[in-house]
């Protein structure tokens, strides 16, 4: 029987200690734990498991956890060479200070790191205490900082603390090396977790324990900074609910002479029944202790010395909690020049205007930054501050380079009687009290309301103006941005009618309805360049056009012009005009800068009208063809660029340049004109001559005398009288014969006896506006053509001369006989009736 038993186990064993053989290929390892040390040492398989090959732990048996408890001592050994990508190590004490004294001073790691696998591994201490005691953990330096949960530290060692409410678990947070958290008060114990990686040398807790007294409050942590510097901290339980009706405080300790500022970085408030959550601040010098802020509050800034934060809970809804969670940050730095003064902005007798102060776009570094703020009455300090109109305002600034700050301004210009506002004048300027800061202005925007078909906007430079183009850029140190605004729909609300600097040709641009104009600044040296380039907005009638240019080109450089909307194209069915003026003794060369627009037109028409001011003659083009080539003008012209609807994706965006060059005057031309004046001149010495001979002729005869005779009897003799109303009644006059030359002498006398020279009519030129208004664009469907007269056919409406009235001409004869009947000549003495009428 004894030797059936061991003939089968030999093979038995032989297997085993084959498979151990393969299996036991790493090192072994010995952990005791004394009696009483409440130590406890869990080896187990961490998370996430990697694929493959298992691992084992072998303690005469092969398994995946093993558990050494205080008295125990076990040796073991991993199947595996690399066993820290399996299993991790956990060791637990427990530290009691409700039953007995409690162990105080430096926490030291047991057992030592040298004794362990090299596991990653974590060392948890749970120290129970009274409601009435207070533990104090002292963190040694390197101080702690706090970190969100699931984010991971530089070297991968952590400290998660927590602490208890009744018998609620409340993780106050998890926090790296290199910060400023120094202490942690806590009640009715802590919970203290330290990570280490299975790589980490590290063989010190690096904290101690401390009793302390009663702090009637969840924790109190310390943060310290030694120099300048910023911490963010965290509400217990974040990103989770704040403990309900609980307190909690963070004590700072700065040094003279940094300055404190906090800023909340994100916050969440419950729904509370009773109480209001709130946050609390003791600060130094202040006679209003403690001073309590709303979470939504902007909270205090340029704070000098050491300062306490408390947050306070409520008691919250039981149906409906919500959450309260704050994350905040303290900024510490030296003070600034700019901190020690105080800059008034005074905007009570502005209205419908804000300014803010806030940082400019920058790229994030990793390194430390000082911050950057903007204080309100010197305490209330924040990374950006926006002043609305009507009040007077105190700031000051908390920052190391104010060029890391600019401001943002907007005003709005309305009008809503059209009566009122028709004709009147605003400059657009910007207040002396913005000016004066020493934070550089980007934007300063005005939104000019109108009417609606009421009122339209001229914007009038104290400069002309140049529209910023790829071939023309701006390089000045602001421009003008105009561009469409307002509720509604319509081709204006979306048109951007592009960005404007002086040094150009445009005197004025009109708009038909809401614009915004934005001053945007590019360098400090703008306000000496502003002031002298103002603008004028001014209320005129209203009118069609999206936009009307004013330009007077200069002889010296070109004048370059593009369509609005250029990135996005001109809207459906938008209209606008440029009026251009040329001198007198300059030629304006139009060219268009491409020989087609690509425009395709899904409804309607679009055309390129360019008008004469002066003959009123124009030359339509429709944009889907070729364009004009260059075209001369010798007097001032409009052009008028009308979109159609087009067909997505080819949308209408034109540019064009004007330039003068000196009119001159051609050979052949001149020639004409000599030759043309010398037979003038021949013509008329003619004519003076042929005048001269025949009045010499005249005179040999005798002259031809005009006589008035008002004694002729125009009845004849022994009839009766036939007229109702003699034409002696009526003035009617019978002259002899009336020569071209013949005077009025009598006519021409006044009372006193002396002649008065007679009314000359002069020609005066027309002083008026020539071509004011745009050309009007033709229907999208068709253009009647212009109807013209002949010369034989009389104009529509032209009357004859009237011949109503009659006169009477004695003509001189020969012959002395009559035969009675010359003496109404020109009537009909057939049918005299006719006369009455």
């Amino acid at each position: 029987m004894a030797g059936l038993n061991c003939g089968a186990t030999l093979p038995l064993l032989g297997i085993l200690l084959l498979g151990a053989a393969r299996l036991s290929v790493g090192a072994g390892f010995e952990i005791g734990l004394p009696h009483g040390s409440g130590i406890t040492v869990l080896i187990k398989l961490g998370t996430p498991l990697l694929p493959g090959k298992p691992c084992y732990i072998f303690n005469g048996k092969f398994s995946t956890t093993l558990l050494i408890k205080p008295g125990e001592t076990k040796r073991f050994s991993f199947s595996c060479l690399s066993p820290e990508n399996y299993f991790v190590v956990e060791i637990q004490k427990n530290i009691d200070c409700m039953s007995g004294p409690c162990f105080f001073g430096e926490v030291q790691l047991q057992p030592p790191t040298s004794v362990l696998p090299p596991l990653n591994r974590t060392f948890t201490w749970d120290v129970q205490a009274h409601k009435r005691i207070g533990l104090e953990l002292q963190f040694s330096l390197p101080r702690l900082q706090q970190i969100e949960p699931g984010d991971s530290c530089p070297d991968g060692v952590t400290h998660t603390i927590s602490g208890r409410v009744d018998s609620t678990t409340v993780k106050i947070g998890t926090f790296c090396s290199n910060g400023t958290v120094s202490r942690i008060k806590m009640l009715e114990g802590v919970q203290i977790a330290l990570h280490l990686p299975w790589f980490h040398d590290r063989n010190v807790s690096g904290f101690s324990i401390a009793n302390r007294s009663s702090i009637k409050r969840l924790c109190i942590i310390e943060s310290v900074f030694d120099s300048e510097g910023s911490a963010t901290l965290m509400s217990a339980n974040y990103p989770n609910g704040f403990p309900e009706d609980e307190l909690m405080t963070w004590q700072f300790i700065i040094p003279p002479p940094l300055r404190a500022s906090v800023s909340f970085l994100h916050f969440n408030v419950s729904n509370c029944e009773r109480k209001e959550e709130r946050v609390e601040y003791y600060i130094p010098g202040s006679t209003t202790n403690p001073e309590v802020f709303k979470l939504a509050d902007k909270q205090p800034g340029n704070m000098a010395g050491s300062f306490n934060l408390s947050l306070q809970g409520c008691d919250q809804d039981a149906q409906n909690p919500g959450i309260l969670r704050l994350k905040f940050q303290v900024l510490v730095q030296y003070p600034q020049n700019e901190s020690n003064r105080t800059y008034v902005v005074d905007l009570s007798n502005e209205r419908a205007m804000s300014l803010t102060i806030e940082p400019r776009p920058s790229k994030q570094s990793r390194r430390f930054v000082p911050g950057c703020f903007v204080c309100l009455e010197s305490r209330t300090c924040s990374s950006n501050l926006t002043l609305t109109a009507g009040f007077q305002h105190k700031i000051s600034f908390l920052c190391n380079d104010l060029t890391r700050l600019w401001m943002n301004a907007e005003k709005t210009l309305s009008c809503m009687d059209h009566r009122y506002c028709l004709r009147r004048s605003y400059p657009l300027q910007v207040p002396r009290d913005i000016l004066q800061l020493p934070v550089q202005l980007h934007d300063f925007s005005w939104k000019l309301l109108v009417p609606k078909d009421r009122l339209s906007l001229a914007l009038v430079p104290a400069q002309k103006l140049q529209q910023h183009t790829q071939e023309r850029i701006c390089n000045t140190s602001f421009s003008y941005l105009v561009a469409g605004t307002g509720p509604g729909p319509g081709p204006g609300q979306d048109l951007y009618f592009g960005s404007f600097c002086s040094g150009g040709a445009i005197q004025q641009i009109q708009v038909k309805q809401n614009i915004s104009v934005t001053l945007r600044t590019f360098a400090p040296s703008f306000q000496q360049d502003v002031s002298k380039q103002g603008l004028t907005v001014s209320f005129i009638p209203y009118f069609k056009e999206e936009g009307v240019f004013t330009v007077t080109p200069d002889t010296k450089s070109k004048v370059y012009m593009r369509t609005p909307n250029w990135e996005r194209g001109l809207p459906s069915l938008a209209s606008v005009s440029w009026n251009i003026s040329v001198p007198s003794d300059q030629v304006a060369i139009l060219t268009f800068l491409k020989e087609r627009t690509g425009l395709v037109c899904q409804t309607g028409r679009a055309f390129l009208i360019v008008q004469e001011q002066q003959s009123a003659t124009e030359e339509i083009f429709s944009l889907e063809e070729v364009l004009p080539k260059a075209t001369p003008h010798h007097h001032s012209f409009w052009v008028n660029i009308s979109n159609c609807s087009p067909v997505s994706g080819k949308q209408l965006d034109l540019l064009f340049q004007v330039s003068l060059t000196p009119r001159t005057v051609d050979l052949t031309v001149i020639l004409i004109a000599v030759v043309g004046g010398g037979a003038l001149l021949l013509f008329v010495l003619g004519l003076i001559i042929c005048f001269v001979k025949k009045k010499k002729k005249k005179k040999n005869k005798g002259p031809a005398v005009g006589i008035y005779n008002g004694n002729i009897n125009t009845q004849m003799p022994m009839q009766p009288q036939k007229f109702p109303k003699v034409q002696k009644d009526m003035d009617s006059h019978v002259y002899a014969v009336i020569e071209d030359t013949m005077v009025y002498g009598h006519l021409l006398q006044d009372s006193n006896g002396s002649f008065v020279q007679p009314e000359v009519d002069t020609y005066r030129p027309f002083e008026g506006h020539v071509g004011d208004c745009p050309p009007s664009p033709p229907p999208t469907c068709s253009r009647v053509p212009t109807v013209k007269l002949t010369p034989e056919e009389p104009s529509p409406g032209f009357s004859p001369e009237s011949e109503s009235e009659p006169y009477t001409f004695s003509h001189p004869s020969k012959g002395n006989g009559s035969n009675g009947n010359t003496d109404i000549p020109l009537l009909d003495a057939h049918d005299p009736e006719g006369t009455e009428e």
